[in-house]
């Protein structure tokens, strides 16, 4: 019996140590699985913080691009701008129209270089009505001109690429 009272208490013992193994292997792995928790709210964190940043910056590009997008076309239009002063000092100074009929002339022709430069084109009138791109603003008899067709232009209208910045103004036969 003495054996038997042996036997148990080291079975107790082993069990005790198992125990005791097993609440410190489910400690540890508590405390790995704390680490990698803090851990990955670090990386959290940090990955938010760089994402609020990009998006800060690409906000801050946006509004540069929005301020800036013009300044190509308007660098374009100054040649523009200093022939038509050149012409109004000439028309001051010299009383010959056809020099500055020929001024301005030239000062359109450079101002639809700088537009065709820059996308923005004439919409084309040669292909009949198109409400799409043309307002008509009267209607005239247009003698031998089927209806609906345009007799005359009264103000261009121009696009760039594809959409239309102003129609063209037009009157068409009745």
């Amino acid at each position: 019996m003495e054996d038997q009272n042996v036997k148990n208490e080291n079975e107790n013992v082993t069990g005790s140590e198992q125990k005791a193994e097993l609440v410190d292997e489910r400690d540890s792995k508590i405390e790995q699985l704390q680490q990698k928790l803090k851990d990955f709210e670090d990386k959290y964190v940090r990955v938010f913080s760089e994402f609020e940043n990009y998006k800060r910056r690409l906000e801050r590009e946006k509004n540069d691009i929005v301020a800036y997008s013009l300044e190509k076309f308007s660098k374009d239009l100054l040649p523009v701008v200093d022939a038509l002063e050149m012409a109004v000092q000439s028309a001051n100074n010299h009383s010959d129209v056809s020099k500055l009929k020929e001024g301005v002339e030239l000062t359109l022709r450079n101002l639809s270089s700088v537009l065709d430069k820059n996308g923005v084109e004439k919409i084309a009138t040669n292909n009949g009505f198109d409400p799409n791109v043309h307002q008509a603003v009267m209607k005239v008899d247009g003698g031998n001109i089927k209806s609906g067709e345009i007799v005359a232009v009264l103000q261009n209208g121009y696009k760039l690429k594809d959409r239309v910045l102003r129609a063209t103004m037009v009157s068409v036969a009745n």
